[in-house]
C-alpha cells in the first residue's frame, strides 16, 4: 500500500468537494511553508485549471480576525518601557532600559500565555500576589526590609503593567500574539457575519490554545469551517501515548464531535519502514554521518533526494552539516533560521562596539584603543580587503603598540577609504548617529562583496541579515529618543541579536530539504534524517522562564513542560508517520552539561515496536591511530643540497648547529625554508627581548673601553648611566611598548638590576687587582672549516657577545639572561657531544673558541658563559674534566676533539641520505 503524504489527500480533498468554489474557500494552516507544498498538490492533482484557494498560516488567519498588526519583541519591550516610565512608582525610580528588560521579557511572556488561554488577568495576578504574601507571612510589617517591600510591590503592580500595556497596545492598532488571540475571539461575530460566504479549512494542526480552540469550534458550529487532524490510529488509539495527547483531548471535549465524524485519523505509521538508530561521538560526528547517508541516498536512489529531509535538533549543526554534505547534492533548500549570533558581520558589529565602548570608558577626549581591539577590526575578513588595513596592522605589531590613540590610529593609516572611516569615527554621537554609521558601514561591506561565487552570495546574506536588524533600530530609536545611552544601545543590540535570524534563499520544491523541526509541520519525507537525538535537545528539557510556578499552571490550564513535550512526541511521530528510511543519530558523548543520554524517543521506538518496522543499532566511532603523532620526516631533495650549500658559503652559526642538534625539523623551517616567526605585539615584555636590551646596554656602556685597559674609575663611572641608557634600549628594541606600569615595569627594574649586579661584579675584580682589557664587543668573526670527510668547506661564524684579555689570557664571553650552572659547560668525554642536547652551550662557545683562535696567536684561552641569573658564580669557563684533571685552557688538543665532533654533526646535516626527521621530547 502506498502511503500518500497529507498535503497530497488534502489537495484532493478540496479538489473533489464540488460544494464550494476554491476561490471562496481559504485553507488555515500550521505554518506559512506548507502554503508553496500545498500549491504543488493542487497543481499535481488538478485536472483542468482553476482558482487556487487562498492558503494562509493560523497566526496571519487571527490577525485578519482581530484586525489588530502583529509587533515583534523588540519592538514591544520598548512599547512596554514607554508605558513602565509613564506610571507612577511610588518613590522608587524606574529601572534604567537594560534591567527593565531582564524580568519585562519573561513577564512579557507570562501575558503572552494569559490572554492565548482566554486566562482573566485580573485572578491570575491576585493568585500570584497572594503567594508572594504568604510565602512572607512570618515577617512582621515593621521588620520588611526595603528590598522584600519592593519585591511584594512588583506582585502588586502586575495588574497595573498589564491593563495599561493593553489598553495602550489596542489603541494604537498593534499587539503581542496573546493580546491579537484575545481580541479575535471577541471580534468573532462581527467577522463570521461579515465573511458568511468564504468557507474556512483547518488542516494539520495538533496542540491549539484556547483562543484557537474558540475560534476554529466558533466557525463550525456556524458550518463555515471544517478541520481535518493528521494523526496514525497508533498514537490516537494509545491513551498513554503523548502524540495523540490533544487530538484525543478534542475528540473528547468538541461539541462539534458529538455529531460529527473525527477526520483524519490514518494507517501509516504501523507500515514497513527501516528505522535506524547511530550514536557517535561529539555533535561534528553527526554532521559527517548525516553527509554519508545523504551520499548513500544519492548513489543508489537518485530520485528520491527530493524526498529527503534532515532535520536538525540543533541549528548550531548547520554549518557542519552543510561543509559535510556530497558535492552530488543537486540543489539545497535551508528552511530554517540560523542565529545571527555566529553572522560574520554581527561579529564585526560586536567587535566594533568593544574598541568605541572601551576607548570611552578609559577617556573619551584622548579616545585610546586597545591593540587587541583594534586588530580583530584590522584583519577582519570583511574589512581589510577593502580597506587596505594589513599595512597598519604591520606597524602596530613591528612597533609594539599596546595602546594607541585614535588620532595616531588616522596618522598611521596611508589611505582613508569611506569604509575605513566609519569604522574609526569616534563613537561620541547620541545612538541613533551610532545606528546610522553601522548601518552605512554595512552598506559600504555590501557594496564591496561580489555576487559571483557561492561563498560571497552566503556573505551576502549575512550582512543583509544584519543591515536589516540596525534599520529595525534606527526605528525603534526615532520613536524612543529616551534611551540615549551608549551601554543601553549595546545591551539592546545583543538582545536582538538574541532573536535575530539569517534566511537562506533555496528552492522549495526540489533537492535536499534542511530544516528544524517546527519547519516540518504538515509535511511528509520518504527519508528522515533526524540529528541530536539527546535528552535536552531533542524534546528540549524542561526549563520554563515565566513568574508563574508550575502548579499554578496546572490548576489555571496553561501549558508546562509536559504539553511542550506532548507537542515535540508530535512533531516528530509526525516526521516518521509516512517515512520509509528514517535515521535517527544523537551524542553518545558527555559534554559538559549534555550527559550523552539518548533521546526518550529512541527508547519509547524500541519498546513499541511494530511489527513491520526493520529497527537497527549502531555505534560509530572515529578510528583512533595507533601512534597518537607520528615524527615529521623530511627527505633531502636537490634544492634542499643547493640550499646547505649555501648556508655553508655563509657560514653555519653555532646556534644553527644546536637547533638542529634540539630539533632538525626546527632547523629545517628556520634554516632551509626560511620560515620566520609573525611580528605580533609583544604585550608583555617577552624574554629574547629583555636578553637583546641588556646585551645593547652592556655594548653600549662598554663601547668606549674597547682597546683600553678597564679602570675602577671607568666603572663606577657607568652606574649613574644604567638608568638612561637601559631606557633608550627599551625605546629602540620595545620600541612604543608601555613600561610605566604592570609587568613591563618590573622587567625594566629587572634589566637595570641585571646591569647594576654585572657592573658591580666587575668592579670588585678590578679592586681585586685583575687587568682588564676589553678587545671586541658584540664582533663578528668567521672561520673556514675544510676536512676532508666534508662535501664541502663550511664556514662557520657568528657574533661574539665580549672578547677580552684578562691577566695575560684571552677571554671570550658570552652572556646569557637565563640560568646557568657550571656543570652545562664542563664536559667529562667527548663521545656523544653533538648527540646530546645539554652540551648545545659546549658547542656554542668552542665554536667561538674556533673562529677566534687566530686571532689570538698563540695565547692561552679560556671561553665561557656569564649567566645573568647566577652572577655569584661569576665566569663559568669550559672545563674538560679528565679524572682528578681540570682542563679549562682550550688548546690545540681541545679544539682538534671538538672538531672531530663537529665535523661529525655537519657530515650528517649535509648527507642527502639522512632524512630531517622531528625529535619528540
Amino acid at each position: 500500500m502506498e502511503n500518500t503524504s497529507f498535503l497530497s489527500q488534502l489537495a484532493r480533498k478540496i479538489l473533489i468537494n464540488s460544494e464550494i468554489k476554491t476561490q471562496d474557500l481559504i485553507v488555515v494552516l500550521p505554518n506559512k511553508r506548507a502554503k508553496v507544498f500545498l500549491l504543488e498538490e493542487l497543481k499535481n492533482n488538478a485536472e483542468q485549471t482553476l482558482f487556487a484557494p487562498e492558503i494562509i498560516s493560523i497566526e496571519d488567519f487571527v490577525q485578519e480576525v482581530s484586525g489588530i498588526r502583529s509587533i515583534d519583541t523588540v519592538e514591544l519591550l520598548f512599547e512596554f518601557y514607554t508605558v513602565y516610565r509613564s506610571l507612577p512608582q511610588d518613590e522608587k525610580q524606574h529601572d534604567d532600559f537594560e534591567s527593565f528588560a531582564n524580568w519585562a521579557k519573561t513577564l512579557l511572556q507570562d501575558f503572552n500565555e494569559i490572554d492565548r488561554y482566554l486566562l482573566k488577568p485580573s485572578h491570575v495576578f491576585s493568585y500570584l500576589k497572594d503567594i508572594e504574601d504568604i510565602k512572607h507571612w512570618s515577617l512582621d510589617v515593621d521588620k520588611r526590609t526595603s528590598m522584600i517591600e519592593k519585591y511584594l510591590k512588583f506582585w502588586e503592580l502586575l495588574p497595573k503593567y498589564y491593563d495599561t500595556l493593553y489598553e495602550f497596545l489596542l489603541k494604537r492598532g498593534i499587539g503581542y500574539q496573546g493580546l491579537i488571540y484575545r481580541e479575535a475571539v471577541g471580534n468573532l461575530p462581527q467577522f463570521s457575519n461579515s465573511n458568511s460566504t468564504k468557507k474556512y479549512l483547518f488542516a494539520g494542526f495538533n496542540a491549539l490554545n484556547a483562543a484557537e480552540e474558540k475560534i476554529v469550534q466558533y466557525l463550525l458550529e456556524r458550518d463555515q469551517a471544517e478541520i481535518v487532524w493528521d494523526i496514525d490510529q497508533v498514537f490516537m488509539n494509545d491513551y498513554q501515548h503523548d502524540a495523540g495527547l490533544f487530538l484525543r483531548r478534542f475528540k473528547k471535549s468538541w461539541d462539534h464531535y458529538k455529531t460529527n465524524p473525527f477526520e483524519g485519523i490514518v494507517n501509516d505509521y504501523s507500515l514497513v519502514k527501516k528505522i535506524q538508530i547511530i550514536g557517535t561521538p561529539k555533535s561534528i560526528g553527526q554532521a559527517k554521518i548525516a553527509g554519508k547517508i545523504v551520499e548513500r541516498i544519492i548513489e543508489e536512489t537518485p530520485e528520491s533526494i527530493h524526498k529527503t529531509a534532515v532535520v536538525l535538533g540543533e541549528e548550531s549543526l548547520l554549518l557542519p552539516l552543510l561543509h559535510s554534505l556530497p558535492q552530488s547534492v543537486p540543489s539545497l533548500n535551508i528552511t530554517m533560521g540560523y542565529s545571527a549570533k555566529n553572522n560574520p558581520a554581527q561579529l564585526l558589529l560586536a567587535k566594533l562596539f568593544k574598541l568605541h565602548t572601551h576607548a570611552i570608558k578609559r577617556n573619551p577626549k584622548s579616545y585610546v584603543f586597545y591593540y587587541k581591539d583594534l586588530m580583530d577590526i584590522l584583519t577582519h575578513p570583511l574589512v581589510e580587503p577593502y580597506s587596505n588595513t594589513s599595512a597598519l596592522a604591520k606597524i602596530i605589531n613591528q612597533n609594539n603598540y599596546t595602546f594607541i590613540t585614535h588620532n595616531r590610529v588616522l596618522e598611521l593609516q596611508v589611505e582613508h577609504n569611506p569604509l575605513f572611516t566609519l569604522l574609526f569615527q569616534q563613537w561620541n554621537q547620541k545612538p541613533l548617529g551610532i545606528l546610522q554609521n553601522l548601518s552605512s558601514i554595512l552598506m559600504l561591506i555590501k557594496e564591496n562583496l561580489g555576487k559571483d561565487s557561492q561563498e560571497e552570495k552566503i556573505t551576502n546574506a549575512f550582512v543583509y541579515s544584519i543591515f536589516k536588524v540596525i534599520n529595525k533600530l534606527i526605528t525603534y530609536y526615532t520613536n524612543h529618543d529616551e534611551i540615549d545611552d551608549l551601554n543601553t544601545l549595546f545591551a539592546i543590540y545583543k538582545q536582538v541579536i538574541d532573536v535575530a535570524e539569517v534566511s537562506f534563499e533555496g528552492e522549495p520544491l526540489s533537492g535536499l530539504q534542511l530544516m528544524g523541526v517546527l519547519e516540518s509541520r504538515v509535511l511528509d519525507f520518504e527519508n528522515v534524517i533526524i540529528t541530536s537525538m539527546n535528552e535536552g535537545k531533542f524534546p528540549a528539557g524542561k526549563a520554563s522562564n515565566s513568574f508563574i510556578p508550575y502548579d499554578v499552571k496546572r490548576e489555571l490550564g496553561l501549558p508546562t513542560f509536559k504539553e511542550k513535550d506532548a507537542i515535540y512526541t508530535f512533531h516528530f511521530y509526525h516526521l516518521l508517520q509516512r517515512a520509509k528510511n528514517i535515521y535517527l543519530l544523537y551524542n553518545t558523548e558527555s559534554e559538559g552539561l549534555d550527559g550523552g543520554e539518548r533521546s526518550r524517543f529512541i527508547t519509547q521506538i524500541e519498546i513499541e515496536k511494530q511489527e513491520a518496522h526493520e529497527l537497527t543499532q549502531e555505534i560509530y566511532n572515529s578510528e583512533v591511530p595507533q601512534k597518537a603523532y607520528e615524527p615529521m620526516v623530511i627527505q633531502k631533495s636537490e634544492s634542499v643540497l643547493l640550499r646547505l650549500k649555501e648556508i655553508a658559503e655563509k657560514g653555519f652559526s653555532p646556534s644553527a648547529l644546536t637547533s638542529y642538534i634540539r630539533n632538525p625539523i626546527q632547523f629545517y623551517l628556520q634554516k632551509i625554508i626560511r620560515i620566520s616567526q609573525v611580528d605580533e605585539v609583544e604585550e608583555n615584555v617577552a624574554v629574547n627581548t629583555l636578553g637583546t636590551i641588556i646585551h645593547e646596554t652592556l655594548f653600549e656602556l662598554y663601547q668606549p673601553f674597547v682597546g683600553k685597559i678597564l679602570k675602577v674609575e671607568d666603572i663606577k663611572g657607568l652606574f649613574p648611566k644604567i638608568e638612561a641608557e637601559v631606557l633608550n634600549q627599551f625605546k629602540l628594541i620595545y620600541k612604543e611598548g608601555d613600561i610605566q606600569k604592570g609587568r613591563n615595569l618590573l622587567v625594566f627594574e629587572v634589566a637595570k638590576r641585571n646591569i647594576f649586579n654585572f657592573l658591580h661584579v666587575e668592579l670588585k675584580s678590578l679592586e681585586a687587582g685583575d687587568e682588564v682589557k676589553v678587545l671586541y664587543l658584540e664582533e663578528k668573526f668567521f672561520r673556514i672549516l675544510a676536512h676532508p670527510e666534508l662535501p664541502f668547506d663550511v664556514r662557520i661564524g657568528g657574533e661574539v657577545d665580549r672578547i677580552e684579555e684578562r691577566n695575560g689570557k684571552i677571554r671570550i664571553i658570552d652572556y646569557k639572561t637565563g640560568k646557568v650552572e657550571a656543570a652545562s659547560v664542563t664536559l667529562k668525554t667527548w663521545d656523544n657531544l653533538v648527540t646530546e642536547i645539554k652540551n648545545d652551550k659546549i658547542i656554542q662557545i668552542l665554536a667561538y673558541a674556533f673562529m677566534f683562535e687566530k686571532e689570538a696567536k698563540g695565547m692561552e684561552m679560556e671561553v665561557g658563559i656569564i649567566s645573568f641569573k647566577n652572577l655569584r658564580s661569576g665566569f663559568l669557563p669550559f672545563k674538560f674534566k679528565h679524572g682528578k684533571e681540570e682542563i679549562t685552557v682550550v688548546d690545540a688538543v681541545v679544539l682538534e676533539n671538538y672538531l672531530e665532533e663537529l665535523v661529525v654533526l655537519l657530515k650528517e646535516i649535509l648527507n642527502v641520505e639522512i632524512p630531517f626527521e622531528e625529535k619528540i621530547n
